[in-house]
């Protein structure tokens, strides 16, 4: 199919990061019109839970536009700060990526070993309309810690401070596409392509 004749996906986000790895991995489905550009404003994230906020996001862009969305809520979890940032990660120090990561590294300050063991979770959610009784809803994982300093010069939010397990790079040192492939985000995607019988 030509990206004229692809239905046509809202992803809920104003995220730029985000929205380039799904325009990576799913142009090949679906014509990807991210939110803004149809001018939907981002809505208050009031979930206690990263499938509340997906839920909330995904049935604001498909009342807005009319289209079926696609909605991520993520975050990286430390099991050592009570999972913080958790729910609050993009917003935790108020200040952009490099205010989070420094806050993140002075609240560990002192941590060692698997005191800095972290994960990443990304929570999708496609629905096909506002009312859907059966949203699409997919989860990925992506496990490792978290490093005393910040390395590479790629990707976005916490990716220069994680270490991904078994890996000796920071996650902002992989390529987009090796990222893609094992990430949280790649994962939950992943499982969503399945139900389309990808």
């Amino acid at each position: 199919m030509t990206e004229n004749t692809l239905p046509t996906l809202v992803i809920a986000s104003h995220n730029a990061g985000k929205i380039a790895e799904f325009e990576r991995i799913l142009s090949g489905w679906w014509r990807i019109q991210p939110q803004a550009t149809l001018g939907v404003a981002a809505v208050e994230e009031t979930g206690l839970s990263f499938i509340e906020n997906a839920i909330l996001k995904a049935r604001h862009a498909c009342l807005e536009t009319g289209h079926a969305a696609l909605a991520d809520d993520s975050g990286l979890v430390v099991p050592a700060l009570d999972g913080a940032p958790g729910l609050h990660s993009a917003r935790y120090s108020g200040s952009g990526d490099d205010g989070n990561n420094t806050l993140l590294l002075s609240n560990m300050r002192g941590l060692q070993g698997e005191e800095r063991a972290a994960f990443y979770i990304a929570v999708l959610v496609l629905m096909r309309g506002p009312e859907d009784p059966a949203p699409i809803v997919t989860e990925g994982r992506w496990h490792g810690h978290v490093a005393e300093a910040p390395r590479g010069d790629g990707g976005f939010g916490y990716d220069p401070l994680f270490i991904p397990r078994g890996e000796k790079r920071h996650a902002a040192e992989m390529s987009p596409d090796e990222k893609d492939r094992v990430s949280h985000r790649g994962l939950a995607v992943a499982q969503l392509l399945k139900h389309f019988g990808e």
